[in-house]
């Protein structure tokens, strides 16, 4: 039986953290930043944690 591949376009969005999550990074953050305020641009620049319904998918695609 081969080996599975790793999905690379999930490879380069999602990481697993030292606790076995896997974080992703938030949306919205890539233009029309005049029109959002400071605290909303500033959560958004944070890192989230995947929810556990794509868990089980976004593992598939990354091999783990």
């Amino acid at each position: 039986m081969p080996k599975m591949k790793t999905h690379k376009g999930a490879a380069k969005r999602f990481k697993l953290t030292g606790s076995g999550k896997i974080v992703r990074q938030k949306a919205f953050k890539s233009h029309k930043l005049t029109q959002k305020n400071s605290t909303r641009k500033r959560r958004l620049g944070q890192k989230e944690i995947i929810s556990n319904a794509d868990e089980k998918k976004v593992r598939r695609m990354l091999g783990k």
